[in-house]
C-alpha cells in the first residue's frame, strides 16, 4: 500500500498522473487513505467563491490544501475558468451588465443637466462583452495567483468520490489522479435547469451560461422565468436597447416581498420590457430563416400563442452540479426531491469529515456572500479552534415571541441576511418579508412602516419615481424589533448592507427612526418612516 502511494506521488512527493490501464490502482489508493496516509488536510472539490474560501482560510492556518474544479461546458459549449458561478456567469458579469443598462439612463438625462449629447447613442454589444469578458478573464487568473501564493495546490479535473477519505479526477484528456484527504468540503454550486419536457428547449435555447459569454448580440430576446435571474437578465437587456419579453408561469420573484416584487416589474413594463404572465411555453423551433419561433400556452384562457425571437434565454431554476460526484460511494446523503446535500449546522454531512456549502446544499441561500462566509467559519472550526457557527436564519427564533420579563432586548435580535436583485430599479431586502412576517406572528402583532418617495438625481430630467418604495417590517408590541426591510430605488444594495448590520444587532423601529440621515440621499428615507400602512394615511414623501 505505501508502494502504491509513494508511486502514485512520483518522485518529490508529487502526484504522477494515473491511468485506468493499472489495475487496482485505486483500490490501492483508498486502502492507503484509510490506513491514514493521507496527501492533504483539506481537500476542497469546487474552486467558486465558497469553496475559495474555505481553501484560502485554512491554508492561511497551516494546513495542507488541494482545490479540484472543472466546468462542465453548457449545453451550447459555453466554458469558463476558476472562480465558480458568481466570477463566470453570474454576480460579477451581471452587474457589469446592469450598470452598462444604467449608463444609457444616464446618458439620456444629460441634456437635462446641460451635457450637449446627441441622442440616441447607440450600444455596441461586441465592444461591452468583450470589456466584462476581460474582466471576468483576469479575476480566473487573479484567483490562481492567490492559490498559488498560499501554496494551496489546484488541480482542474472532474472529481469523484472512490471512497469517503479519497477522490478520482480526471483530467480533460483522460488522464486521471487520486487525491485522499482528512476532511473533504463539497462546494460544487448548481447549473441553470433546461426544461427538457419542452420540444427544442435544449436545441435552441441558452441560459445564464451563455449569455454573458455571447460574441454577438442576443437581439429580440425571449426570457422564460421570473427568477430574479430572469428579470435581472431582461433587464438589463432592455437598458441597452433590446426588445425583451419575459415569459411568466405565475408570481414573480417567489419568496421575495410579493408588495415589492409586483413594484419591481411595474417598473420594468413601463421602461420597456413586456410580459406575458400566465403563460407556458410549450414548443421551440428554428425557422428557415434562423429566428427561433416559440409556440405557448396562456393558461387563463386556455389559447395557444406564437412569437418569433432571436434567443430564447431559459431561467426557470438551477439544480446542484453533483451529477459525477459518485456521492453514493462517500456514503453522502443528497434530498430525494432536489438532490441537494444534507448538512446539520456544522455544514457536516452524514459523514463526519466531510462537508458542504454553498448552493449545492439544501436549505441555504443561494448567495455568494454566504457561502464565502460559510466557507471561512468552516476553516476555522476545522483548522482555527472556533466553534462560529455560519447564521443562515432571516430573523432568530427569539424574534418572533413577546419578550419576558427580564429578558434582554439583544436576545430578540434579529440576524437576517440581507440581498440584492439587480433590476433596472434595484430591490433590497433583509430579513422576514411582510407575508413572512403576518404568517409567523399575525396580522395584529405587525405593523408595517412605509414610504414612496423620490430620488433627487430623477427630478431635474423628470424620471417617474413611481416604484421607489421603502417600508420597514415590525413587531407592533414595543419595542417593535425590526423583522424586515424593503428599499426598492437606486443604489439598493449600497443601501440595504448599511442597514443591514443594525437589524443583525437588533435594531428597533425607535432606534432606526432616532438615528439621523444624511441628507440629500435615497437612504435617509429610511430613517423617515413615520407612516403605518394601518393608519390608512398617503405614504407619498414630497421631499425636502
Amino acid at each position: 500500500m505505501a508502494a502504491m502511494a509513494a508511486a502514485l506521488r512520483g518522485v518529490g512527493g508529487r502526484f504522477r498522473w494515473w491511468t485506468p490501464a493499472v489495475a487496482g490502482g485505486v483500490r490501492g489508493a483508498a486502502q492507503g487513505a484509510v490506513a491514514g496516509q493521507r496527501d492533504y488536510d483539506l481537500l476542497v472539490i469546487g474552486g467558486g467563491s465558497g469553496g475559495l474560501a474555505c481553501a484560502k482560510e485554512a491554508a492561511q492556518l497551516g494546513r495542507k490544501v488541494a482545490v479540484v474544479d472543472y466546468v462542465e461546458p453548457s449545453p451550447r459549449g459555453t466554458r469558463w475558468g476558476l472562480g465558480g458561478t458568481c466570477v463566470n456567469v453570474g454576480c460579477i458579469p451581471k452587474k457589469l451588465m446592469h450598470q452598462a443598462a444604467l449608463l444609457g439612463g444616464l446618458i439620456r438625462d444629460a441634456p437635462h443637466y446641460g451635457w450637449e449629447v446627441a441622442q440616441p447613442v447607440p450600444h455596441d454589444w461586441r465592444k461591452m462583452a468583450e470589456a466584462v469578458q476581460n474582466h471576468v478573464k483576469s479575476l480566473n487568473w487573479g484567483h490562481r495567483v492567490q492559490l498559488h501564493d498560499r501554496k494551496v495546490k489546484y488541480f482542474n479535473v472532474k472529481a469523484g468520490f472512490v471512497d469517503e477519505h479519497t477522490v478520482r479526477g480526471v483530467a480533460k484528456g483522460g488522464k486521471e489522479i487520486l487525491l485522499s484527504a482528512d476532511h473533504i468540503v463539497i462546494a460544487t454550486g448548481g447549473r441553470p435547469r433546461y426544461p427538457a419536457h419542452i420540444e427544442g428547449a435544449l436545441e435552441y435555447g441558452i441560459t445564464s451560461d451563455d449569455i454573458f459569454w455571447l460574441k454577438e448580440s442576443p437581439g429580440k430576446t425571449l426570457v422564460v422565468g421570473a427568477s430574479y435571474v430572469a428579470l435581472e437578465c431582461a433587464g438589463f437587456l432592455t437598458g441597452i436597447g433590446l426588445d425583451t419579453t419575459v415569459m411568466m408561469r405565475s408570481i414573480p420573484l417567489r419568496g421575495f416581498d410579493q408588495q415589492m416584487s409586483s413594484l419591481v416589474t411595474e417598473h420594468m413594463a413601463s421602461h420597456g420590457t413586456r410580459f406575458l404572465r400566465g403563460c407556458t411555453p410549450s414548443q421551440v423551433r428554428r425557422l428557415p430563416d434562423g429566428q427561433l419561433q416559440v409556440t405557448w400556452e396562456d393558461r387563463t384562457t386556455g389559447k395557444e400563442g406564437t412569437g418569433t425571437f432571436n434567443t430564447v434565454l431559459w431561467a426557470v431554476g438551477r439544480a446542484p452540479d453533483t451529477r459525477s460526484l459518485n456521492l453514493e460511494k462517500a456514503g453522502v446523503d443528497t434530498s430525494p426531491n432536489t438532490q441537494k446535500i444534507l448538512v446539520d449546522s456544522r455544514e457536516a454531512t452524514s459523514v463526519p469529515h466531510i462537508y458542504a456549502i454553498g448552493d449545492v446544499v439544501e436549505g441555504r441561500p443561494e448567495l455568494t456572500p454566504t457561502a464565502v462566509m460559510a466557507g471561512r467559519l468552516l476553516a476555522q472550526r476545522l483548522f482555527g479552534g472556533s466553534s462560529d457557527l455560519m447564521d443562515y436564519d432571516k430573523v432568530s427564533s427569539l424574534a418572533g415571541r413577546r419578550l419576558q420579563p427580564g429578558e434582554a432586548e439583544s436576545e430578540a435580535s434579529s440576524s437576517g441576511v440581507p440581498t440584492t436583485v439587480f433590476t433596472p430599479l434595484e430591490y433590497g431586502c433583509v430579513g422576514l418579508s411582510e407575508e413572512e412576517a403576518v404568517s409567523r406572528h399575525g396580522q395584529e402583532r405587525v405593523e408595517v412602516y412605509h414610504a414612496h418617495y423620490k430620488p433627487l438625481e430623477f427630478t431635474v430630467p423628470g424620471r417617474d419615481a413611481s416604484q421607489c418604495y421603502v417600508k420597514m417590517v415590525c413587531l407592533r408590541e414595543p419595542p417593535q424589533l425590526v423583522l424586515g426591510l424593503h428599499f426598492l430605488g437606486p443604489n439598493a444594495g449600497e443601501v440595504t448592507q448599511g442597514f443591514a448590520l443594525g437589524i443583525k444587532c437588533g435594531a428597533s423601529y425607535v432606534q432606526v427612526m432616532q438615528t439621523v440621515g444624511i441628507h440629500p440621499t435615497c437612504s435617509e428615507e429610511i430613517v423617515k418612516l413615520r407612516i403605518s400602512k394601518r393608519s390608512g394615511l398617503d405614504p407619498t414623501v414630497t421631499g425636502c
